[in-house]
């Protein structure tokens, strides 16, 4: 039985972002391209658990090599990817200020969904303010309720709450770290994080 052929390597991935930052347009990829990378990381991530399991002088230095070398892959396919999506914005401005036939074949699916997506909304925009400007009419654009702007000020407020049972440490939904915490402790939290405790059954607001 042939050995099935592998599509993606460290090699290639380096290769295809050096041609993507080489050339200014988008650069072809294998349709399949997310599903071969995700194959090619799960493999790496097989290897990395079957080193991390022996128990030898070797060991060590062969798990931290391919530590190393899951997150050089892992920057890469950051940084393809963000090249990627710079082109691609960059076409969907063209293409929304010319109004013009747009070439997406280089892009994957999923790209183009993206690239649609961006092309609908700049001529949503551009129809809403310039066209209606131009018409010595005011844009037609409303601010989306929780959007704020200029030097409108930012929800400061705060709310004291009773923790109700032993909390290890956690993220609160403005991406900062709380704890831990033992029952009944009494604290201050932002609005938000503490609505957060309160819905989950964590923690009780202190009148």
């Amino acid at each position: 039985m042939a050995e099935k052929e592998v599509l993606i390597t460290y090699e290639n991935l380096y290769d295809l972002l050096r041609r993507e930052k080489m050339r200014p347009e988008i650069q072809k990829l294998s349709e399949n391209f997310f599903t071969e990378v995700l194959e090619y990381l799960n493999n790496k991530k097989a290897i990395l658990d079957s080193q991390q399991k022996k128990d030898n002088i070797f060991a060590s230095a062969e798990v931290e090599k391919t530590r190393t070398q899951m997150k050089n892959i892992q920057k890469i396919l950051k940084d393809l990817y963000e090249k990627r999506e710079s082109k691609i914005l960059q076409q969907a401005l063209i293409s929304s200020r010319n109004s013009g036939n747009h070439d997406t074949s280089g892009m994957l699916p999923e790209e183009q969904v993206m690239f649609r997506s961006l092309l609908d909304q700049l001529n949503l925009y551009r129809s809403n303010i310039l066209f209606n400007v131009l018409q010595c009419s005011l844009p037609g654009v409303q601010k989306p309720k929780d959007l704020k702007i200029g030097s409108e000020k930012e929800d400061n407020s705060t709310l004291k709450i009773q923790i109700i049972s032993d909390m290890p440490e956690f993220v609160g939904p403005d991406l900062n770290a709380y704890g831990p915490f033992k029952k009944e402790d009494i604290k201050e939290f932002p609005a938000d994080v503490a609505e957060h405790l309160i819905n989950n059954k964590q923690g009780l607001v202190i009148r």
